[in-house]
């Protein structure tokens, strides 16, 4: 592993401004979208409007899908513009003929030596994180992410419309599906596809809100009894969990139907892991994980053993509307308590894609209500993943999910919580 790139002194600049070229371009300019991972905005200006219902499944009118400019002036300190852009570019550099990524990138040649892969093809999982990553990164990588979606969207148009599984079964699963469970190729995906739906050219867009649709079906059709995905084995499948709500909730700021009790499970499911793990003893267990198509679990001591996933979890989950973090107070605020504390931030004791996840969470979790809380923790984790960063531009994980690509995509978002919608 190359040795870490140290963050530039904090000195602003307009991330928008334009005509630098070459390798000064880094030190000035990295034009980021304003897709977040929860949000709804469009990012691509296009023509046309497509139909979706007046209300979103909370109530609430969801967001405008019609296809516009709403790129605006941000500014960002240079340290982060630098970080964004060098993995970007890594990003788009490694990305694979056929549109997709791998652990490591697109093609053989772009893999670390003496690192074993799983596969010697690209993978939807890898490809939906790293499109998800170049959408913040700006207008300029959109070639980039509508070759990946090219390749989603031949995946998912190809299933079955029953069951989870949007790939064929592979003799060996890839990294990803290893630690997060087999079906987390739908869920990002899925996420993906919520992100950009109406913002696409009306047949691409077309192509895009059908296979969505297809995916929030599968996924609200085979979720467990208790309110989880943790399914189909992986090491820490509540990070799994985590990203199917996540994407549901995508979708249905987007206009997509979502039946509301999938998400009312969820969330008590959540609930119910944040009170056995406050109140261990009194029912409380670190159940299955996962273990197979059982009807239940129990995830008490968060995915793995690691709270900080549980923790990570349950703060996004619990936070997303005014009324739920009312509702929730006391369990964010628990979980806000534990932010200051070095071993619990760690999660499994050295930085995995696990914990860059994790971390994404709670960022977004935060923000939502801003204050304090948002501001210490932004800028130590910012601080912290910037520490991290490769001379290549990559950031690659210590333990589990380790892939390059995976781990860069999810540092990228990170690092550009603060300045999207």
């Amino acid at each position: 592993m190359s040795t870490p790139v140290q963050p530039a002194p904090c000195q602003c600049r307009n991330i928008f401004s334009a005509g630098i070229e070459g390798d000064n371009a880094v030190k000035s300019l990295v034009v980021i979208g304003l897709l977040a991972v929860v949000g709804s905005a469009a990012i691509w200006a296009q023509k046309g409007t497509k139909d979706a219902p007046n209300k979103g499944n909370n109530g609430e009118k969801p967001a405008n899908t019609q296809r516009q400019s709403v790129t605006r002036t941000l500014v960002v300190p240079d340290s982060i513009s630098v970080a964004v852009e060098k993995g970007a570019r890594w990003l788009a550099s490694v990305q694979g003929a056929d549109g997709g990524w791998g652990q490591d990138g697109g093609e053989p040649s772009y893999v670390r030596r003496d690192v074993a892969l799983e596969t010697t093809g690209n993978d939807v999982a890898n490809t939906a994180i790293a499109a998800l990553a170049l959408l913040r990164a700006g207008d300029k990588y959109r070639p980039n992410v509508e070759r990946a979606l090219e390749f989603i969207l031949k995946r998912v148009e190809a299933s079955p419309a029953e069951g989870l599984a949007i790939t064929n079964a592979q003799s060996q699963q890839t990294q990803v599906e290893r630690k997060l469970g087999n079906y987390i190729d739908t869920f990002v995906a899925s996420m993906l596809l919520g992100e950009v739906d109406g913002t696409l050219s009306k047949p691409l867009s077309a192509r895009v809100h059908s296979a969505l649709q297809k995916c929030v079906a599968k996924i609200e059709q085979n979720q467990m009894k208790d309110g989880s995905w943790n399914v189909g084995g992986g090491w820490a499948p509540l990070l799994g969990t985590s990203l199917a709500s996540r994407s549901l909730y995508i979708a249905s700021q987007k206009g997509i139907a979502v039946d509301k009790e999938v998400q009312a499970r969820t969330d008590a499911f959540t609930q119910k892991n944040q009170t056995d793990a406050a109140n261990p003893g009194k029912g409380g267990g670190t159940g299955a994980f996962g273990r197979g198509m059982a009807e239940s679990v129990t995830v008490t001591s968060g995915a793995a053993g690691v709270t900080l996933y549980q923790d990570a979890q349950a703060l996004e989950q619990l936070s997303r509307t005014p009324e739920s973090r009312k509702e929730n107070a006391k369990e964010i605020a628990a979980i806000n308590s534990k932010l200051s504390d070095t071993r619990f931030v760690e999660g499994y004791g050295s930085i995995g894609g696990e914990e860059f996840f994790s971390y994404l969470n709670i960022s977004d979790g935060l923000k939502r209500s801003g204050g304090k809380a948002w501001t210490e923790w932004n800028s130590k984790i910012t601080e912290k993943i910037l520490k991290l960063q490769n001379e290549d531009g990559t950031w690659a994980g210590h333990h589990c999910i380790t892939g390059r690509c995976a781990v860069t995509s999810a540092a990228i978002l990170n690092l550009t919580a603060d300045y999207v919608n």
